[in-house]
């Protein structure tokens, strides 16, 4: 996965926010505008603090009788609680903002792996890209919450404070503006080396993921081979380096602190004894000096604090950087990969007409598969057969849009680039693909509106009726064997056929873990969906689907640049 160099307020010349996330979280933009009038508010109301606390205080000193002090004290309070009333809308809005933000993201991020398509996803770790769309935008909390409101609130407040100082008392604000620029230098020195050990927290983080779900995945490979220990010791390496890595961020994060509070304290000082011999000397009126004083450590607090909070939200900066790395990608392709989310409905104009390919070569890198081309009609089965390697499986995902091909590929009159395989395809791969929940769901997964009897004979064609369809799976499918997960899948593919989604169906390897007795009766019920009217395409090494076939299309791979052969044996 592409990795940003950006990092917070010191993204190595870049600016302190990635413009990116307005681009792909609209819900930001309203947050910053709403963040803008908090601040000035607030940066009002610091301002007020600071007047009325210092005429009561001169008050006193002088003398003032009470009754005097009623109403500054009553504004002061007023003040207080408005001050308390700002600091809880901020918090509010920023939560809300977090909220919508990570769906925004989420929703975006799915989106851009749908279109990049099983090629893209297939060469990226997915365990690492779950952590990232999980647990790493769950810490944008952080970032909505602290980092971006004391980013603003620098903005806005920090030029409005001195501007009031050097109104007042310009000895001061001057102090200000020649010893503030110390901390933002601090704040990029401390950042360069927040940046990298930031990032290999982040990418052991991925790696603990990626190696904790394959040995999960293989851990009955693993015991036959007796290396589950090692396994589990691997694992154990993992986690010791993101526990490294995770101190070293702590470290770095409590040195920033430190930097930057003796740098704010040793400014606020040198003010501070400024103004004292001043008021010794009779130049500097104690209600100004006083007044300048309380304002000075609220001028320094925000530049202060975006360094501090900028840690507690440098796991989400470095997840969004990696989300936008997903959306660029996507937000690449050109526009002819980008699919209709209108998935439901009979799509009449995409169920007529023959299929046909020519000189359909599948493109995956550097390598292209050589090109294939055939014509399959309604009403007819047609197989793809050849060695493993020669590229099969690889028509059926360019015909899913899964990967770019070159050549003209058709379904009556529309070209298939432009039509949303959903609208147009039954497929059922090599791999399943189950999910959570019942196998009914499963099989009329897409569908708003299941048909029960439709569910429960999709299952009998795919000779799956010894399933039950209110029975419960795991995670991917969990708790049915690989021949019955193999023909729940088949089912869901006719499934989609028999609700009318579309008349061609795409089925690879459908009979790879059945017995002979099962894969009979399947290749039995293909033949009778296709004599029923539809379009029937499918992937066997067997050669006992050539007795269902109208044709058998073979594919060879030492030939890369003639169209495949076709040998009609039916």
């Amino acid at each position: 996965m592409n990795e940003s160099d950006a990092e917070g307020p010191t993204r190595a010349g870049g600016p302190p926010v990635d413009p990116r996330l307005l681009r792909y979280a609209t819900a930001s933009r309203g947050f910053f505008v709403a963040l803008g009038v908090l601040s000035l508010a607030q940066t009002a109301v610091i301002v007020a603090f600071a007047w009325f606390l210092s005429r009561a205080v001169v008050g006193v000193i002088d003398g003032v009788p009470v009754a005097d002090l009623t109403q500054t004290l009553v504004l002061l309070a007023a003040v207080i609680a408005v001050r308390a009333t700002l600091l809880a809308a901020r918090e509010r809005v920023a939560a809300h903002a977090a909220a919508r933000v990570q769906s925004q993201l989420r929703e975006g991020l799915l989106a851009a792996v749908g279109r990049l398509g099983p090629g893209w996803l297939a060469s990226r770790n997915s365990a690492a890209l779950a952590v990232t769309a999980g647990r790493g935008l769950d810490a944008l909390e952080a970032y909505f919450g602290r980092y971006l409101p004391q980013l603003v609130q620098t903005v806005v407040a920090t030029p409005l404070i001195i501007a009031v100082m050097w109104w007042q008392d310009w000895i001061s604000g001057l102090t200000v503006i020649l010893t503030l620029p110390l901390i933002p230098l601090f704040m990029v020195l401390i950042g360069l080396a927040t940046r990298s050990v930031q990032r290999k927290q982040w990418a052991t983080l991925g790696r603990l993921a990626a190696r904790f779900s394959d040995t999960v995945q293989g851990l009955s490979t693993l015991k036959v081979f007796g290396r589950q220990h090692r396994a589990a010791s691997s694992i154990e390496r993992v986690t010791e380096d993101y526990r490294r890595e995770t101190m070293r961020v702590l470290r770095v994060s409590f040195l920033s602190g430190f930097a930057l509070e003796f740098l704010a304290s040793l400014s606020v000082a040198v003010i501070a004894v400024t103004i004292g011999f001043r008021l010794i000397d009779g130049s500097l009126l104690l209600s100004v000096g006083l007044f300048v004083l309380l304002l000075a450590p609220e001028a320094y607090l925000p530049v202060r604090q975006v360094g501090v909070q900028f840690h507690a939200a440098a796991e989400g900066v470095a997840a969004t950087d990696d989300v936008f790395a997903v959306l660029d990608a996507a937000r690449a392709l050109p526009d002819d990969r980008t699919e209709s989310a209108s998935t439901g409905g009979p799509a009449e104009t995409a169920s007529v007409g023959d299929l046909v390919l020519d000189g359909v070569a599948v493109h995956y890198g550097e390598r292209v598969i050589p090109p294939v081309s055939l014509r399959a009609a309604p009403g007819t089965v047609t197989v793809l057969a050849g060695p493993s390697g020669v590229g099969k499986s690889s028509v059926f995902a360019a015909l899913r849009g899964a990967v770019a091909f070159d050549g003209s590929a058709r379904l009556g009159d529309i070209d298939l680039r432009a039509l949303p395989p959903a609208r147009w395809l039954a497929w059922a791969g090599q791999q399943p693909g189950l999910i959570g929940g019942t196998v009914a769901e499963n099989v009329a997964l897409g569908d708003d509106d299941p048909d029960a009897a439709a569910v429960a004979r999709a299952l009998a064609l795919a000779c799956a009726d010894d399933i039950t369809p209110e029975r419960m799976l795991g995670v991917q499918g969990a708790g049915l064997s690989g021949g019955q997960a193999q023909r729940v899948a088949v089912a869901r593919a006719v499934y989609r056929l028999l609700r009318g989604r579309t008349r061609v169906l795409a089925l690879d390897e459908p009979s790879a873990a059945l017995d002979a007795e099962t894969e009979a009766r399947l290749w039995s019920a293909v033949r009778a969906l296709a004599d029923d009217g539809a379009c029937v395409l499918l992937i066997s090494h067997r050669t006992s689907a050539h007795a269902i076939a109208d044709q058998v299309v073979r594919l060879h791979a030492d030939d890369a640049t003639a169209a495949a052969a076709r040998e009609v044996t039916a």
